[in-house]
Order: C-alpha cells, then structure tokens, then sequence
C-alpha cells in the first residue's frame, strides 16, 4: 500500500485548481500528491462561464470575452454594460490540459486513472481503496459528491441547475457575437424558473442552453425540443449540432462541511463550493482554492477550513422562495436584472459588497416573497 502525504479523490475542477495553486505557491515540492479519477478528462466535457475584472489568472485559456450581456423576460429585454466586469468561457478540455501541463512537470504529483470504490480514517491516516488498488494518506480531498446523503434529509431545500446544451453551426449570421445571454426567461415557465443561455462565439456559432432552476429533471426530449424552438427566433432554418453538454448542479445550502474530518476535506460540490442560489462554481472554486491552499500553509485541522458568512443566509432565502414557488425565479431575477446595476450584483454574487450594498441589491427584488419565507425563518 503505496503512501502519500495528500491524496484527490476525483480530479474535478476544484481538485485540478487545487493541485495547481499548490504548484504555483512552490510549497510542497517535498510532499506526494496523488489524483484517482476513473475520469481520463481527455474530451471537452463541460463549458465554464463567469465574470471577471481584467485579465484574471486564468486569461491565457479564456476562449472568449463579452463585455455586454442580455437579460430578457416576457415583457422586456436589457442590454447590460458589463464594466469594470466582463463575463468569460472557458472550455474544458482547454483547463485540463493547461493543468496537467503544468503539473506534469512536477515528479511529486501524479494520476491515476481508476475510479474510487471508498475511503476511511483511522488513528490519523486515511486509507483510500480504488478498484484493485489501496493507498494511504495524510490528508484527503474528496471531490465526489453523494446524492443520496442530500436527498435524504428534509431540513435543507434541493433543487437543481440543471440543463442541456447545443453548440450550433448555423448557415446564416444569426447572432450578434459581441453580446451574451445571460438569462431569457421569455420561454414559457410551465410552473419552474427557465430561461434560455445563449453565448455566440460568432455571428453564426453558439452555445445554447436551455436551462432550469427546480427539484426534477426533464427527459432529455423536454430539453432538446425547447432548444429547437427557440433556434427558429433567430431565424434560423439550417444549422449543425457540432457538440451537446448536459448537467445538473446541486443549489442548497446544506452544510456539506459538517462531514469535514481532521484530515479529511470535502471540497467542490462534494464540500458546499458550489454557489447556492446560482449555481455557478467556477469562480467560487477559484476563490475557495485559493484560501485552501493558504489554510494548508498555516492548519492541519480541516475541520477549522469552513467560515460561514450573511451571503450563505441570503442564498438559503432564496432557495426557500424558490422551493415553495419555484415559478418565480423569473419575477426575482427580473427584478434585479431590469433595473439593478449589473456592476453591483456581480459584486453581490461574488461576496464582495459591503452590508449596505448588500441592502441596494436586496431591496430590488420583490420584497413580499422575501419577507413571507424569513418569518418562516424566525
């Protein structure tokens, strides 16, 4: 049974921005760092998307820019002025070969590809078992989420961002690449908050996805004939499917943390770094694997990792409102996107304002909602 000091359990987003800030800092050259995935991440399985001043950490494989977005609803559209923030891509495949171009640089770190069958820590040391092989550790990460530990408590509401998504080739220039779509929540609601999200990377190329906040999934024909329909606003009548990506992202306040041993650290989704009320895990992976890697430098008690904060308080709002009425994601965001400053809310999103800006975002949406669900909460 081979030994290492620190041992990934999937090799994820969270676990790959881990591994490479641990690089970067150059503080563990002398420490053994092993990845298990029975995922190769050889294909470009998934697209990550979120905003950003300036170049950012991650510029060199950004494969493309907006600087203005779209917000739609029934009633209305709005073009948002993105500055001092831009909203960019990144492709999977893109991010797993810069990391592992990096980390193969490094003898002390490896990969194996082998899926994990279970993991458990006794008198200090955490063994992991993947198919015919074992190892030990001095410290885990595990980035492999279990869904029925979730689904089967009631305390915390569930839903999911869940989704499928068509890159198109059109035969005309359809789309103005120059503006994203953040959120058209001109498709009929059928009692669920849905909207579409569409990302031209040229006038006649995008991504678009068809998009839900709620507790169930829908059959993949629910999903690929909202998407059709929705091809033909632009006019559309030939185009190509050149590659589909589907999801489902966990939005819950459930504290994951709660599980965090002294040596082992659920991190990712597995660990609650998914942000509750969006969705959106790219720039919260980046954020929380920056301050781990910190932590690392200074703790050894994973346990002490977790800090709660008012944001996850407001995400647990807005998951009630949206567990009990699951048709007015349309109504809230509406509110905020119609006549709030882009600039401030992705400010608020990030976990970056100050309690008063807090209260400018806060104040913009539809304040009966809000107040029936915390006297719930009292």
């Amino acid at each position: 049974m081979k030994h290492y000091d620190y041992i990934f359990t999937g090799a994820g987003l969270s676990a790959l921005m881990t591994v490479y800030r641990m690089v970067e800092s150059g503080k563990f050259e002398d420490q053994t760092i092993l990845l298990l995935d029975k995922n190769p991440k050889k294909t470009n399985d998934r697209t990550w998307c979120f905003w950003e001043k300036g170049h950012g950490h991650w510029g060199q494989i950004v494969s493309k820019v907006w600087h203005v977005a779209l917000f739609a609803d029934e009633n209305s559209k709005r073009e948002l002025d993105l500055q001092p923030y831009c909203y960019k891509m990144i492709h999977g495949i893109d991010f797993y070969n810069f990391v592992f171009d990096k980390i193969s640089k490094h003898p002390n770190i490896s990969f194996q590809n082998l899926e994990i069958t279970s993991f458990s820590e006794s008198d200090g040391c955490v063994e992991v078992r993947a198919e015919t092989k074992i190892f030990s550790c001095g410290k885990l990460f595990n980035s492999i989420f279990n869904p029925y530990k979730l689904k089967s408590q009631g305390k915390y509401p569930l839903l999911q961002q869940h989704f499928i998504g068509w890159k198109i080739k059109a035969d005309d220039n359809a789309f103005n690449p120059e503006i994203a779509t953040l959120m058209d929540f001109s498709v009929e609601q059928q009692g669920n908050t849905r909207f579409m999200y569409v990302l031209p990377t040229s006038k006649n190329e995008a991504l678009i996805e068809y998009t839900l906040f709620s507790k169930n999934l829908l059959s993949e024909t629910e999903y690929e004939e909202a998407i059709a329909d929705y091809i033909q606003k632009f006019g559309i009548t030939n185009y190509q499917i050149i590659e589909k990506e589907r999801g489902s992202i966990p939005m819950t306040t459930f504290p994951f943390w709660e599980s965090n041993t002294k040596n082992i650290l659920n991190i990712g989704s597995a660990g609650g770094w998914t942000k509750a009320s969006t969705g959106y895990t790219f720039k919260n992976a980046d954020k929380e694997s920056k301050r781990l890697v910190e932590f690392l430098h200074t703790e050894e008690d994973f346990r002490h990792f977790h800090k709660n904060n008012r944001f996850n308080f407001y995400d647990a709002l807005l998951l009630d409102i949206l567990n009990e009425k699951n048709e007015a994601g349309s109504e809230i965001f509406s509110a905020l996107f119609q006549k709030g400053n882009p600039a401030l809310i992705f400010k608020f999103l990030d976990e970056e304002t100050t309690f008063f800006e807090d209260l400018q975002v806060i104040l913009k949406c539809p304040k009966r909602l809000f107040i029936k669900v915390l006297f719930k909460r009292r």
